[in-house]
């Protein structure tokens, strides 16, 4: 099964306004816990919106919500409402732009095309050129998927491709302390 055709926009929130009037028809938003919604999704009309809230982090941490399988479940619920809808435009964004909306955007694309993970994966580099897609995310949805570790994969053949593209962000991975995260 080819890769879904819908349009879809990553991008974080403050690019939000650049895209209002792009014809978005689902917008998900995965913000910090206690972050306020982005005044700028009120300039979106008509669309249907998902509002979800963990704060981006790859393990349990105190003082911080990391993701959870109930989290991913409500975006696969998101993307089975945009899958059923022709036409789907869909935007995805969290605080930057840059792991849980690179994430959710390969979640969705994986949903419905079991088989093309790593097309999904690689097709991030197109969308968006910088970004580094939550692990803890990517494990729940290969998980509720039942992909038996085809979604890790195609994380990991993105990682070997954005480090190969930009050498200089496996100590910038390292500095934030993912390094785990690093391709071998």
């Amino acid at each position: 099964m080819p890769l879904p055709d819908h349009k879809l926009i990553i991008c974080g929130i403050p690019e939000l306004t650049q895209h209002s009037t792009a014809g978005v028809s689902h917008v998900l938003s995965i913000i910090d816990t206690h972050e306020p919604v982005p005044p700028a999704l009120d300039q979106f009309l008509d669309i249907d919106h998902e509002l979800i809230r963990f704060d981006d982090v790859v393990a349990e941490y105190p003082g911080f919500e990391a993701c959870t399988p109930r989290h991913i479940e409500q975006l696969l619920a998101f993307g089975e409402r945009a899958h059923a809808r022709a036409g789907s435009h869909i935007l995805v964004h969290c605080h930057a732009g840059i792991s849980r909306s690179q994430a959710a955007a390969a979640i969705l694309m994986c949903q419905h095309a079991p088989g093309r993970e790593e097309e999904a994966f690689l097709r991030l580099l197109e969308l968006r050129q910088h970004g580094w897609p939550n692990t803890r995310m990517i494990e729940f949805a290969d998980e509720l998927l039942n992909r038996d570790g085809a979604l890790m994969n195609g994380l990991f053949a993105y990682r070997r491709a954005m480090i190969a593209a930009k050498p200089h962000l496996r100590e910038v991975i390292r500095n934030i302390g993912r390094g785990h995260e690093l391709p071998a």
